[in-house]
């Protein structure tokens, strides 16, 4: 039985170490007080960890093993094992205690895009969640949301839903980790900038991969998120470290002047202002920095100066030369 219990040991349920022992010493026909006399341990503590109300310390498993014959490697693992599983319950309940806090989320459509995996048990879609935004609780979804590191334009015509939204800001976030980008360089960003602006007449298909390799370089990750219900955003800004900066799209619509004016105006947070600046951006928000922003993208976009010489006075303007 000794052999069995070193080489296969694998329960279907896990039980106090102490229950292992006990099979041992009726296997070898010892008793608890032969067992204490031997191994130098106190009766009351080898009584202890049979009823399992003590651990097997590392101490022990050593004396077990001269004693024994069963290797201290055993009894250590044994006794991980249980410790484990004892953690595993303990977290199981109070998992459990969150259940609700799932339907807060959009958990069906982050399972049909693969952002989480599905399960039909409560706790471990909980877990799932949980293990997306890299928190132990909802308890530390609150406490990370309360101090937002985005900045983020959205159409005042919807209602944002904060769940749904902390799920795309976060998306964002992961897709961020995995590009690998230079230190963040500001006048390499601009120059950049500059060169993409030629793209603007291009499909998303084809400017998104230039786009984001040039940004990439200057420091600066560019993500497109698929949108998300109840999340009327098309872009956010943050700095995920001091030297890298995100910027975050959904492609909303992919109206060419509405996603690039978005794109310059996010650019120009970057470019203009501070790496610990909150902003909440809307039609409805507007104040100094916002306005910077939005003069920063126009005269990326278009100059003052050809502005100016487009719209001349008496001039007729076609069609073709407003596209």
């Amino acid at each position: 039985m000794v052999n069995k219990i070193t080489n296969e040991y694998n329960p279907e349920y896990i039980s106090h170490p102490g229950k292992t022992l006990e099979d041992v010493l009726e296997e070898k026909g010892m008793t608890q007080t032969d067992l204490a006399k031997r191994s130098g341990r106190p009766k009351k503590t080898i009584n202890e960890i049979i009823n399992g109300k003590a651990a097997i310390t590392p101490e022990t498993s050593i004396q077990f093993e001269k004693v024994l014959g069963v290797p201290a490697s055993f009894w250590n693992n044994r006794q991980s094992i249980y410790d484990a599983d004892v953690a595993n319950r303990a977290e199981e309940n109070r998992l459990k205690t969150h259940i609700n806090w799932l339907k807060k989320f959009p958990v069906k459509d982050m399972i049909n895009l693969k952002w989480i995996n599905g399960y039909s048990d409560k706790v471990l879609q909980l877990n799932e969640l949980l293990k997306f935004f890299g928190i132990n609780s909802p308890d530390e979804w609150g406490i990370i949301l309360s101090k937002p590191q985005a900045i983020y334009r959205q159409s005042s015509s919807y209602n944002t839903n904060l769940e749904s939204t902390s799920v795309w800001l976060r998306k964002g976030e992961i897709e961020a980790q995995r590009i690998n980008c230079r230190k963040f360089n500001k006048h390499a960003f601009i120059a950049v900038l500059k060169k993409i602006v030629p793209f603007i007449k291009e499909s998303p298909e084809i400017f998104e991969e230039k786009v984001v390799h040039l940004c990439a370089d200057s420091g600066v990750a560019v993500v497109f998120i698929p949108p998300l219900k109840g999340v009327p955003v098309f872009g956010v800004t943050q700095w995920v470290t001091p030297d890298k900066a995100l910027i975050q799209f959904t492609l909303r619509g992919k109206y060419e002047d509405i996603f690039w004016f978005s794109f310059f105006h996010e650019a120009g947070h970057i470019v203009l202002h501070g790496k610990r600046d909150i902003f909440i951006e809307s039609s409805d928000n507007k104040n100094k920095k916002e306005e910077e922003a939005d003069n920063f993208a126009k005269n990326l976009l278009i100059p003052q100066k050809k502005w100016n010489e487009f719209i001349t006075p008496n001039k007729n303007i076609s069609k073709r030369e407003i596209i």
